[in-house]
């Protein structure tokens, strides 16, 4: 446990609250986004309140912990520990290596004798054990790769256009910030990674035998960001590379692949009517950096990949977000958080009357007063339009009070 880290207090902050709360603290989140720095960091802050804490420390990542397989292992390792007189803390990174280890939760939980913090990399895992075996007892919090503003502190950068489109080209992964930022390290880097993830969190996991089918559409989703897309249409493209499937086929693997956090699915709902429409959604990566990873740094892509920087945010945020439907226009983002809404549209350059009129005027025909921004790449910002806000978007990924 001896490691220097760079702290983040954004989610510091968020946990704190927490620390003593008769709560499983569950931290989720992509592989390698910084999780388990996150708990030597909320260990540092309990010793240094508590220097009696009974720190236990179980990462199944390192092979020291290979011996503790099932949900007994582990509770008969975490009891010879417990110390009488102090205050126990349990930490568990990568929790779902442990079979069944939802029982050794429960059973630990029910003991009130430890303060029980665990991660995890598969959201489909965690949410149905946890939520089926600890119901209404245990606190869900989301880890991201590095936000804009954490870029700017791990590398040294001075905001600004070329920090920005580092952030953009290399991603947010916390470890980058010791490489040198070229294409052949840090691109190599994130290759293992991206390996890692689809091999362990997502072939293993779900027993999948053609990883040929799952690294095609996973390039599709990466050359459509921002696209409406369709199981039927995925399977309609991949057919024509040859690649045999059906759209049930895919809608599986898609899930596979969203349960990783490496993608997230994002719907459309109808601005009037809220329904939540079933076709049609849009996928978003985790970390662009593993996206380009995969299919290469593309400068015309630029806008697809401002409209990910957007929702990043957004999803950091805490915001829940869908694709909004007005008839027949489209709000790239429509956001809610605490009872209150914001719609935002991302375009790369507000540059001719074309692209203003379809950004400004799909949001100005949005039929209420809640917020609403126009984000883009320009550098001259002009005064907002008929009550809509123009956002810089260097200045937007570093505004934490949306609201």
């Amino acid at each position: 446990m001896n490691k220097t880290y760079q702290k983040r207090p954004y989610y510091l902050n968020k946990i704190t609250p927490y620390i003593g709360a008769d709560l499983i603290k569950v931290l989720v989140g992509q592989r390698r986004v910084g999780k388990s720095y996150i708990l030597l960091q909320l260990m540092d802050a309990i010793k240094a309140k508590d220097k009696r804490a009974n720190i236990i420390y179980i990462n199944k990542e390192e092979n020291e912990y290979d011996a503790i397989v099932n949900y007994r292992d582990l509770i008969v390792y975490v009891e010879k520990r417990a110390a009488k007189g102090s205050s126990n803390y349990l930490f568990i990174d990568e929790i779902q290596e442990i079979e069944n280890f939802e029982k050794a939760l429960r059973h630990l939980f029910s003991k009130k004798t430890f303060d029980l913090y665990c991660t995890g990399s598969n959201a489909r895992l965690l949410s149905s054990e946890i939520a089926t075996g600890l119901s209404g007892r245990y606190i869900e919090i989301p880890i991201h790769a590095l936000s804009y503003q954490e870029f700017l502190r791990f590398h040294r950068l001075k905001s600004g256009e070329g920090a920005l489109l580092k952030y953009i080209r290399y991603g947010g992964l916390p470890f980058i910030a010791n490489l040198e930022l070229t294409d052949e390290i840090v691109y190599g880097y994130l290759q293992s990674i991206y390996n890692t993830i689809i091999l362990k969190d997502v072939v293993a996991r779900f027993k999948i035998r053609n990883v040929n089918f799952l690294n095609r559409l996973l390039e599709y989703l990466a050359d459509n960001i921002g696209s409406l897309v369709s199981a039927n249409r995925i399977s309609d493209f991949l057919k024509s590379q040859k690649i045999k499937t059906t759209p049930n086929i895919v809608l599986d693997y898609l899930s596979y692949l969203s349960s990783s956090f490496i993608i997230r699915e994002v719907n459309r709902a109808n601005i009037k009517g809220k329904k939540i429409f079933e076709i049609n959604e849009k996928y978003y990566w985790e970390d662009l950096g593993l996206r380009n990873s995969l299919v290469g740094y593309k400068a015309v892509e630029i806008g697809q990949m401002l409209e990910n920087l957007v929702f990043s945010h957004l999803s950091r945020l805490g915001f829940k977000i869908h694709i909004g439907q007005l008839e027949n226009k489209e709000i790239d983002f429509v956001a809610e958080k605490d009872g209150q809404k914001i719609y935002i549209q991302a375009a790369y350059l507000i540059g001719d009357k074309t692209t203003k009129d379809r950004e400004f005027g799909n949001l100005l025909a949005i039929p209420d007063n809640y917020q609403k921004i126009v984000v883009s790449m320009d550098k001259l910002i002009g005064r907002d339009y008929q009550g809509i806000q123009h956002r810089q978007i260097i200045d937007f990924l570093q505004n934490d009070k949306l609201l």
